[in-house]
């Protein structure tokens, strides 16, 4: 067993983030979102520092968490590899107040300026302040013991 296996036990929602940054778009899948502060509005994702995004990330000044539904797995695996013309080919996306893409679909979205980024280990965490955000209704999507699925609600 390794640190990883226990981490993994941990369920998490998944997500895309993006930016639009150095003339293209870039995404990732991610599952390191988190809530920080609801007033002001501040989320907060972590992006390894020997990822190839890492430096477009970091230098955009913002962008957008896309929250994925429980239909959207295929999305989360397509942002997951290849380069980043692959991952947003064929995908309509909506433009934020700061350019960054919204993916369709997605059943909440949050568009964020960087308030902070915090070098923490292998990763940097990117605090952002929320500027815009939109929701729609649908179940998101989970992932845990590298699975995907959904969340049911327990019998009360």
């Amino acid at each position: 067993m390794t640190i990883k296996d226990a981490m993994s036990c941990f369920t998490t929602g998944v997500t895309v983030v993006t930016a639009h940054t150095q003339g293209q778009d870039w995404g990732m899948t991610c599952n390191s979102f988190n809530t920080v502060s609801l007033d002001p509005a501040m989320v907060l994702w972590s992006v390894r520092k020997t990822s190839h995004s890492h430096e477009a990330f970091v230098k955009a000044g913002g962008y957008m968490v896309n929250v994925l539904g429980a239909q959207q797995k295929d999305l989360a695996l397509k942002f997951a590899q290849g380069t980043h013309e692959e991952r947003f080919a064929g995908h309509n996306v909506v433009r934020g107040i700061n350019h960054h893409p919204r993916l369709d679909g997605v059943i909440a979205w949050f568009d964020c300026r960087v308030a902070h980024i915090v070098s923490a280990g292998d990763h940097d965490i990117l605090i952002g302040e929320v500027v815009d955000f939109g929701v729609r209704t649908g179940h998101g999507l989970a992932y845990a013991q590298r699975s995907f699925g959904v969340l049911a609600a327990l019998d009360e």
